[in-house]
């Protein structure tokens, strides 16, 4: 076994200080940990600025890396926060933030131009061209989407040179990161904004069948897939964890770092002992364990039906500590203030003391000062080499030699930190600040509507006050879509709407249905940047917006969207009514009906309780209050995706809505029959755009977080 040319960075959660210390005394490169703002585990300790800075300072001395979680969605009044909340941080020499919020990453860009910028697993990169289209937008690193495999990570790597963080440990959500809203819409916890209350570990059953854990994955480990991680290229091995105790931190820490030296440098074919295997899995006993997604695409293996017995380990008081070895020199001379020379790897420095004096009984021996000058105590140093040389017989009193280390230790520090710290203005730059929209809003309100059942289309295709229909991506291409598209003479324009997940496979597939898709539809609806950078490749013309999961939280990633050429977004669907307002509408579409979906999953229910049927098609699952869920099976991308159980009704706020003046309102329809379609777009139309009064439902509905919002 050769020796291989590479570094791999070990990556570990840091949620509070004495994690910290496990990490780095385990042998992390780096650790990512959170502030008291914008983090997506708003209910881990984190750290205080004061803290944050303590905890920067601490990695540098041991010549660690910080990275900061920035990967919650911003609203607009954060984002002007933003430069404030970084300031001390970057200038203390904060190394990377971790971001998902594209306007919160182009300003940090412009702010923070030293400091690097990591796309986190939130951002949902899939494929190659979204990876490439952050590299354009300054990104150094992407943390792709847990879901994907070991040779999309290796294509990824091979065509964008990006680094590759990639999770070897830990907790899995069962969701594509960034596409989960069930929290958010049934407990008004946001996983987008680091509140997340994990109602996916919760029973739910299928068909009458007993409740179980259907949607709960077993926790990730890697360690045996270690080789095949590093030759697919991936820098760094990021450990989850930080909600979870120190202990956790240091073992998992440990064991990664000994066993990627270890197949680094060649030292015989690659074996894990299972004692340490065992180590790794006993640290933390909850769901059980999978090595992940690397080498499949879902299946119920990785499912933990039911909490495993025992829990966790019960948590230990070990305080962790690491000091860094130090070389130096002591000179005492008559005459002559002592000087002491101290080096801490290529960092040098100097400092002078007391002035001995000829000895009149006991003069100091180099072996004395020698034990006095190694006490470094509680210091993050330790004396691996000291020369103590004295000219003559002199006297220094103790507390002048441990003022003399004191300082030495002092100023050694300084020099090593120096070399992070960063000098910058305090106050923000100006420019740059994409004011509120300006433009006329549209003249005539566009009624539109989502479809997912062609059958649904002879009604609202003849609805002249329709005036446009996105058609869902499963039936887009279908005999019956071809067929109705070539016989209707079109009243209202039709869009495609493009999948939720754009992956190779299904890139493959729409190379053959290019032709069709400019041949048949009048533009597309996309839902993630791979699409967008896919249509972009392929020199398409026609309008293209985005949907509401690529997140438009705020002015400056409206302004984002915008570059990249887009007709109009989507309102995010976790702003309030006034967030709505303050974020502007004149080109957005606002969806005011349907069962939201509120998972997107790589996983498939049937196929964990049915087998795999190979069919797009629906099921339900019900929770423990017997409320259903609809989830489709979109077999032709080969994911889940599950629908809230209530449905969004705002049909009587029309005159509110309407004063916010948005482009397009949008009707999504899932389930509905002919019928039912019919009605609701008949309401909506009469209050919309006649100004009728309608009624409210009297049960069933939701108003999603339109008067609510989000913390």
């Amino acid at each position: 076994m050769l020796m291989i040319d590479k570094k791999i960075e070990i990556l570990a959660p840091a949620g509070s200080y004495n994690s910290l210390r496990a990490a780095v005394s385990a042998g992390a490169d780096a650790v990512y940990l959170g502030g008291t703002r914008f983090g997506a585990r708003a209910f881990a300790q984190n750290f205080n600025e004061e803290e944050m800075l303590s905890a920067i300072d601490y990695a540098h001395i041991h010549g660690r890396r910080v990275y900061l979680t920035v990967n919650t969605l911003l609203k607009n009044a954060e984002l002007d926060e933003l430069y404030g909340y970084l300031y001390p941080f970057y200038r203390e020499g904060l190394d990377g933030v971790i971001v998902q919020d594209l306007g919160a990453a182009e300003r940090i860009r412009e702010w923070y131009p030293r400091m690097e910028l990591h796309a986190s697993t939130q951002m949902t990169i899939t494929h190659t061209a979204g990876a490439e289209l952050l590299k354009e937008r300054g990104f150094v690193r992407v943390v792709p989407a847990r879901e994907l495999s070991l040779s999309e990570i290796r294509s990824m790597k091979r065509q964008t040179g990006l680094e590759m963080e990639c999770f070897v440990h830990g907790a899995l959500c069962y969701c594509y990161s960034g596409q989960c809203l069930l929290s958010s819409m049934i407990g008004g916890r946001s996983g987008n904004r680091g509140q997340c209350a994990q109602p996916c570990r919760l029973p739910y059953s299928v068909s009458g069948k007993q409740p179980a854990d259907l949607m709960s994955l077993k926790d990730l480990c890697t360690i045996d897939l270690l080789p095949q991680l590093i030759e697919a290229g991936v820098d760094s091995f990021k450990i989850e964890g930080r909600m979870k105790q120190p202990e956790y931190v240091y073992t998992v820490t440990e064991v990664y770092r000994r066993y990627a030296d270890r197949y680094l440098s060649g030292e015989g074919s690659f074996h894990v002992d299972e004692e340490d295997r065992n180590k790794l899995l006993s640290v933390y006993r909850r769901r059980g364990y999978t090595d992940g997604y690397y080498h499949r695409h879902n299946g119920k293996e990785m499912i933990s039906f039911g909490r495993m017995d025992g829990g966790e380990e019960p948590p230990q008081e070990t305080v962790y500590k690491t000091q860094e070895k130090i070389r130096g020199k002591l000179t005492l001379s008559p005459g002559e203030p002592a000087k002491l020379v101290m080096e801490c790897g290529k960092v040098r420095c100097e400092c002078e003391g007391g002035v001995p004096e000829p000895a009149k009984r006991q003069p100091l021996t180099a072996g004395r000062i020698r034990e006095q000058m190694e006490k470094t105590g509680n210091t993050e140093y330790v004396f691996e080499q000291l020369e103590v040389e004295v000219e003559g017989e002199l006297f220094l009193p103790m507390q002048a030699l441990n003022e003399l280390r004191r300082r030495g230790i002092w100023q050694l520090t300084e020099e090593i930190l120096n070399s992070y710290r960063r000098e910058i203005a305090k106050n923000r730059p100006q420019g740059g600040h994409p004011a509120k929209e300006t433009e006329e809003p549209p003249r005539r309100l566009r009624l539109a509507a989502l479809v997912q059942d062609t059958a649904l289309l002879p009604c609202l295709g003849n609805d002249q006050k329709i005036s446009r229909i996105y058609v869902e991506s499963e039936i887009a291409f279908t005999k019956n879509m071809i067929k109705y598209m070539k016989k209707e003479k079109k009243k209202q324009e039709y869009f495609l709407a493009m999948p939720y997940i754009f992956r190779e496979p299904t890139q493959r597939q729409y190379e053959e249905y290019y032709p069709l898709l400019e041949q048949m539809f009048d533009g597309v609806l996309v839902r993630n940047l791979e699409s967008i950078c896919w249509l972009r490749e392929h020199g398409y013309q026609k309008p293209v917006r985005t949907d509401s999961n690529v997140y438009c939280f705020n002015r400056y990633s409206k302004a984002v969207i915008r570059e990249l050429g887009m007709e109009g977004f989507t309102a995010p669907v976790e702003l309030n009514r006034g967030e709505l307002k303050d974020l502007g509408l004149h080109t957005a579409s606002l969806v005011v009906y349907g069962h939201q979906p509120v998972m997107v999953s790589a996983n498939c229910i049937r196929k964990t309780t049915n087998g795999c049927s190979r069919r797009n098609g629906w099921m339900w699952i019900k929770d423990r209050y017997q409320k259903k869920f609809a989830v489709k099976n979109c077999c032709d991308y080969c994911y889940n995706v599950v629908y809230n159980t209530s449905f969004l009704y705002l049909a009587d706020l029309a005159e509110e809505i309407c004063g916010l003046k948005p482009q397009e309102i949008r009707m999504d329809f899932t389930t509905e029959t002919p019928e039912e379609a019919g009605k609701i777009a008949g309401l909506y139309r009469d209050a919309f755009l006649l100004g009728m009064p309608t009624r409210i439902p009297e049960n069933g509905f939701t108003r999603g977080h339109y008067k609510r919002g989000v913390k």
